[in-house]
């Protein structure tokens, strides 16, 4: 079934699976600036159409973020909608991967998939078994590997402007971080963080990841006492949605940076941080190091120490960002929007193959 333009898409497939029959959906927003990227989720949702809207809202998400990260890409995601309640066994999730690589195969190179939640290089490995287009494979598959820790860096580079913004400097030593969400990303994050010298409040909603906290000197609480515990910046790491109106009144933090996606449960949430004098570092600004190494390695050539350059770069986007919306009197978010905006009316920049 192809959805048209009334989601503001280019293209959104949703089919059963030929060999897995789990639902699918490939969400093409924008090809304005190159060939749409963006990764490939396994989760599980209630129904097919919440896992429809996941896919339309990231997609979107990954537009803007490719723009304001000054990539010749546009946005797309997929997501694998699994059972709730109920692990697929290793045939089913290999008939469902291949699945996903038939459906990009038939886009034709508009849109290239990578790793997102639920999934990973060996995945990409999998999905390369039948299209070609597809990022992060394992190095020794020829891909970039996997962009966790690249996603990690950038949040990091994130967190120092945040610092710089609130206390003019970018030193993250004696600060204090609540990072809620020790999955790939959130757990480089925190490491990060205790090597710099940061003070550490980790949550997550697997109990054995309390060790993480024990082996880094770190308080290990419930994500609901995270989020409004006494720190310099939040740090969302898990799935999105944690900045609601009911939360913003409660938090005690100066401001709010990490590696989640879509963080702002409604847009109008921005407007109220603002209103609280709480810092936001918008989310697809900040959690870009993964795509930017993954397009940095494998479509523009460049090597493992520019790459790395690229997304430090994290650092004077959110600078300049916060200067602007400070100066106009505007949300993060809309600075940050108003810059992607630009760059999407831009002539789109002419980028080389995927490698």
């Amino acid at each position: 079934m192809e959805t048209p333009m009334e989601f503001g898409h280019e293209s959104v497939v949703m089919r059963l699976g030929r060999r897995s029959g789990l639902p699918i959906v490939v969400a093409v927003h924008s090809t304005a600036l190159g060939r749409a990227v963006g990764g490939c989720r396994m989760w599980a949702y209630d129904s097919w159409e919440d896992g429809l809207r996941d896919a339309l809202r990231l997609s979107e998400g990954m537009t803007r973020k490719c723009a304001a990260a000054g990539l010749p890409n546009g946005g797309g995601k997929t997501v694998v909608v699994l059972p709730p309640g109920r692990s697929v066994t290793a045939d089913e999730r290999r008939a469902a991967l291949h699945d996903v690589g038939d459906i990009v195969a038939e886009l034709g190179g508009s849109y290239v998939t990578g790793p997102d939640a639920g999934t990973g290089p060996a995945d990409m490995a999998v999905i390369g078994e039948r299209t070609e287009y597809v990022f992060c494979r394992p190095e020794s598959a020829g891909g970039s590997g996997d962009p966790s820790p690249f996603t990690a860096l950038g949040v990091v580079a994130a967190l120092r402007s945040t610092c710089l913004a609130l206390f003019g400097s970018p030193g993250l030593a004696g600060r204090r971080f609540a990072v809620i969400g020790l999955g790939h990303v959130g757990e480089q994050i925190a490491r990060q963080l205790a090597a710099a010298g940061a003070d550490l409040v980790l949550s997550d909603v697997d109990p054995a990841k309390r060790s993480l906290g024990a082996e880094l000197g770190a308080v290990f609480t419930e994500p609901d006492a995270a989020a409004t515990a006494e720190v310099d910046v939040l740090v969302p790491a898990a799935l999105g949605g944690l900045l609601t109106r009911d939360l913003v009144p409660r938090l005690r933090c100066r401001a709010v940076a990490g590696a989640a996606n879509n963080q702002l449960a409604d847009p109008g949430v921005a407007e109220l941080l603002r209103e609280r004098d709480i810092l936001w570092a918008p989310d697809y600004i900040a959690n870009a190091g993964g795509v930017v190494n993954a397009v940095a390695r494998e479509v523009l050539g460049d090597g493992p120490e520019k790459a790395v350059q690229r997304i430090e770069s994290i650092t004077d986007t959110l600078t300049g960002l916060f200067e602007t919306a400070a100066r106009a009197g505007i949300t993060t978010a809309r600075a940050a929007d108003d810059l992607a905006r630009r760059r999407l009316a831009a002539p789109a920049p002419t980028a080389p193959e995927p490698a």
